[in-house]
């Protein structure tokens, strides 16, 4: 695991935009992308390069259940105006959160993964230790599932919603097993609300009650934080 510790937000998502580049010229065509405030720095290093993106595919990490679309607060409609509406794709997916039949979507979506392989995974982390929306005792060994949104991760999110009881409370999400297969990871966290996650993450055994512990098993990871977020190293 490497950690590289940046200024602010700003010199971590050129950073990670550095990274990508460098997969890029070594053949990588798939991207994970992830959604929140974390990686917005790094779309807009993206945006505003000269980087042609159309021969790439991305796979998004997850999308609240109920929202499509069409949704402002949903995951695809962060994803188009964050980066796809400015920077095209070959292909996009994204879960469907308003699928009909959930279980049928996430066998959908578990076909998507494994015939698009991920080159290079970008992650956020939630104070809780989740990555993606695998929260505290999910499997090691999940792939895409409908799961239940503790009441940090509500909290958490809430700031995106005009009221607490309009955010969602399950999700579709790839599972931690899907995103331990990606080749390379690139995981982002700022300020010092990450600090506690960050340092058990790193430092503490490796256990589902932490999530994002098991990236101590994975030979390829980029850990992308600033001073705060670095702070109980």
């Amino acid at each position: 695991m490497e950690i590289i510790r940046v200024k602010d937000a700003v010199q971590g998502g050129k950073k990670a935009f550095e990274l990508i580049q460098e997969g890029m010229e070594k053949g990588a065509k798939v991207l994970g992308l992830a959604t929140g405030s974390t990686p917005e720095t790094l779309y807009a290093e993206m945006t505003a390069s000269d980087i042609d993106f159309s021969h790439m595919t991305s796979v998004n990490l997850d999308e609240y259940v109920g929202l499509g679309g069409s949704d402002d607060q949903s995951y695809r409609h962060f994803m188009d105006v964050h980066l796809f509406d400015k920077k095209p794709f070959a292909e996009t997916f994204v879960p469907n959160g308003k699928a009909s039949d959930l279980k049928e979507e996430c066998q959908r979506y578990d076909d998507v993964i494994a015939s698009h392989p991920v080159d290079i995974q970008i992650l956020g982390i939630g104070q809780n230790g989740h990555i993606g929306f695998n929260e505290p005792g999910a499997s090691f060994e999940g792939t895409t599932s409908v799961v239940d949104l503790t009441e940090s991760t509500i909290n958490a999110n809430k700031r995106y919603f005009d009221k607490v009881e309009d955010v969602p409370t399950t999700a579709i999400s790839m599972g931690i097993g899907s995103i331990m297969r990606s080749k390379k990871i690139i995981l982002m966290a700022f300020g010092e609300v990450k600090a506690g996650a960050i340092q058990k993450m790193i430092e503490g055994p490796i256990t589902n009650e932490l999530p994002a512990s098991v990236l101590q098993n994975h030979n390829d990871v980029v850990v992308i934080i600033d001073e705060a977020a670095a702070s109980k190293l």
